[in-house]
């Protein structure tokens, strides 16, 4: 199954041409999610030829602009479009008031539904329950209360192998074998082994978003294995003490989670607008955790399961 996440924007607050404030779009087979919305998002979901009538539910990480600036222009679109199909909407407390506002003194009556769930940003709980994947909080440590997103996969059935099976097994015994139960006959032997008649389920796979934090420890506790990790680097290591004090992290405190978790890949973003290019972001960062790569606006990483 399809599992991806394509960078729509990896800038920070400050604009600058051509880089974008922070966006995300996860892929799940047929089905998009939004991280994040910053300005233009929806022109970035134009221009890579994403249809946003696709979207299923959007995940806002807090309240500063960079990150939901694109929010209201994008649901407004959507109405525009004649969307009817109810959205999920997941963020800080205050977002929802912030759209009625919005809503309400610009007269626009919506036409679909958004569920809204205001999120703990103070808990690691889950806060989505998809049939393949669930969505967890993870707490993060910003200026104003802050929350990134864990997608995990859940638990494959094993796949039967077609060439062994026979017209004689019914709908139940085949679920049974997929769940990895054997099937036995009236004297309780062993009629079909589970194992002889199905190939093991592939690895559940995960990716982690983490927006602007600061570097803490307990962090690497909440992603603790992840196949693909995004931690915004908003500073290189130079003004490491400038990061720590405006709540955000270096390359290598980023590298530094990414090891300590024991990830599979590392993604770094948010950079701040004084840099023009990243190869110091990627020097620092691999001198700690060589599986580290830039999020690159446009580009599309496949989540892939790092399991041994």
């Amino acid at each position: 199954m399809q599992f991806t996440v394509t960078i729509l924007g990896a800038g920070s607050a400050t604009p600058t041409l051509g880089r974008h404030p922070s966006a995300q779009l996860i892929s799940y087979e047929n089905e998009n999610f939004l991280i994040d919305c910053g300005e233009g998002t929806q022109m970035r979901l134009l221009e890579y030829k994403i249809r946003p009538s696709r979207l299923k539910a959007i995940f806002i990480s807090h309240l500063h602009g960079d990150h939901y600036f694109g929010l209201i222009a994008l649901l407004s679109s959507l109405n525009l479009g004649g969307r009817t199909d109810d959205l999920h909407l997941f963020g800080p407390r205050g977002l929802d008031e912030i759209l009625l506002l919005q809503f309400k003194y610009s007269q626009t009556p919506l036409h679909f539904a958004i569920h809204f769930t205001a999120v703990d940003t103070t808990q690691h709980t889950q806060v989505f329950d998809h049939p393949c994947f669930t969505v967890h909080t993870i707490p993060l440590q910003h200026r104003v209360p802050c929350a990134g997103y864990l997608f995990r996969e859940k638990l494959h059935k094993r796949k039967l192998i077609k060439e062994k099976i026979s017209d004689q097994m019914s709908y139940e015994c085949l679920k049974k074998l997929k769940n990895a139960e054997h099937i036995y006959d009236e004297s309780g032997a062993i009629l079909y082994n589970f194992e002889e008649y199905t190939l093991p389920a592939p690895a559940p796979r995960s990716y982690a978003y983490c927006s602007d934090t600061r570097y803490y420890e307990q962090l690497a506790e909440y992603i603790k294995g992840v196949d693909l990790l995004y931690h915004e680097a908003t500073f290189m290591e130079d003004l490491a003490q400038q990061a720590y004090e405006r709540y955000h992290a270096t390359a290598k405190d980023a590298a530094r989670i990414a090891r300590k978790a024991e990830v599979g890949r590392l993604l770094l973003g948010h950079f701040s607008s004084r840099y023009k290019e990243f190869s110091g972001f990627l020097q620092e960062a691999q001198s700690i955790f060589v599986a580290t790569a830039i999020a690159e606006e446009g580009k599309t990483f496949a989540v892939q399961s790092t399991s041994t």
